[in-house]
């Protein structure tokens, strides 16, 4: 039987180990502890000889129906799960890093995922080299000097900038680093960071995986070694997802193919109507031709994503006149919905980082973040351009 494609994946996959009674769908378990009337089979289970729960910290059979979902979607040996994105960010940098050790990443990671480089891991006493996103030959120079992690995103949130994965795995690889990539952005529809070399892909399910914003969750994909450290640093550690938390995910990924291909229509709509507004000074969206990452994302990604973002003349008064006049868009610190969702990087994606910090990563205070979401394009597009037309003048006097 031939490999079935993504929309079926997104739907069928890991799922009929999961099922009971007869049931259609997977069940939310939500039974803290696991009973057992043999003292030997609990001791087997207990010491993972033998497949079975005791303990929800560490498994639950929702939580590993919506793990094997992502796992088949990434093409990966194993999988584990984690109660946010943060949580499989921290827990898998927690696994591999200890004081002494180097890791090299790129300047445009999410604000999150920057504080832990620029705060926390430096109190570790771990070396964190911070490269500008797209120059290439710098991040294969420093990787090159010796390295334990090569911590990857693209598209970078929230600038959308790209990584030639393949070509960076490489140069990791080269030195022994474990290279790591976070596929939100793209989600496995669109990027299969393994297949392009990586050891490692993680996600935010709360993002585009579970589509909806109804609930919060993470992931780690990869080869069983990695993934079995990564989950015991996880369940001493308590990060666990929770079973509703995994059944909203999994029903939302049933959709997952439908939604990413419309988001991702809509994105590109979008992108080329910003272009076409004189309030706006940037689009930026690897699917426009003059986008510096535009022919490597065409080459590893199968389409370009449903996040775009823009800068407007007139500073942050602009963003504060703009977005509260749209009525198709939820002013939330949130992405990947089927709604549409906008928000300026200083209350979303890098709010925990200061003004200047922002500055040195070249995210500008009037740099917009769009999720495009399931609605009709059109409507979309009406309701930026109303929106725009009703900006008071003074705003832009100066710029």
């Amino acid at each position: 039987m031939k490999k079935p494609r993504k929309s079926t994946e997104s739907i069928w996959a890991g799922e009929r180990d999961y099922l009971a009674f007869g049931a259609t769908q997977v069940p939310v378990v939500h039974s803290v502890s696991y009973g057992y009337d043999d003292m030997d089979e609990w001791y087997e289970v207990a010491i993972g000889n033998k497949k079975g729960h005791i303990y929800g910290r560490n498994t639950n059979p929702t939580v590993e129906a919506f793990e094997e979902k992502i796992r088949i979607l990434e093409n990966a040996e194993a999988s584990t799960s984690f109660s946010t994105g943060m949580a499989a960010i921290s827990n898998t940098l927690g696994t591999l890093l200890f004081p002494g050790d180097r890791i090299v990443s790129i300047k445009d990671t999410y604000g999150g995922t920057n504080k832990i480089f620029t705060e926390f891991l430096p109190k570790q006493k771990i070396e964190v080299v911070l490269c500008e996103t797209g120059d290439h030959e710098a991040i294969e120079k420093e990787v090159a000097k010796g390295c334990k992690v090569l911590y990857l995103e693209s598209p970078t949130n929230p600038t959308v900038k790209i990584t030639d994965i393949e070509r960076m795995a490489k140069a990791g690889k080269a030195v022994g680093a474990t290279v790591i990539v976070d596929n939100t952005f793209a989600t496995p529809i669109n990027q299969n960071p393994l297949a392009l070399g990586a050891d490692l892909v993680i996600h935010s399910a709360t993002k585009f995986l579970g589509g909806h914003a109804d609930a919060l969750g993470g992931s780690v994909c990869g080869s069983k070694e990695l993934v079995e450290a990564i989950y015991h640093y996880r369940e001493i550690n308590g990060a666990t997802l929770d079973p509703m938390a995994a059944y909203l995910l999994l029903r939302g990924m049933k959709t997952l193919k439908l939604r990413i291909d419309k988001q991702c229509e809509n994105a590109m709509k979008i992108a080329n109507y910003l272009k076409s507004v004189d309030v706006v000074d940037d689009v930026f969206y690897p699917g426009l031709k003059e986008h510096p990452g535009h022919d490597i994302a065409k080459k590893q990604m199968s389409n370009f994503g449903g996040m775009l973002s823009f800068s407007v003349k007139g500073g942050v008064e602009t963003v504060r006149h703009l977005l509260p006049k749209l009525n198709y868009a939820n002013r939330a610190a949130n992405l990947g919905s089927v709604e549409t969702i906008v928000g300026p990087t200083r209350t979303t994606s890098h709010v925990e980082c200061t003004p200047e910090e922002r500055k040195a990563m070249g995210i500008p205070e009037s740099l917009i973040r769009y999720s495009a979401g399931i609605e009709d394009v059109e409507d979309l597009i009406d309701d930026l351009e109303q929106a725009f037309h009703a900006l008071p003048k003074y705003l832009f006097m100066n710029s």
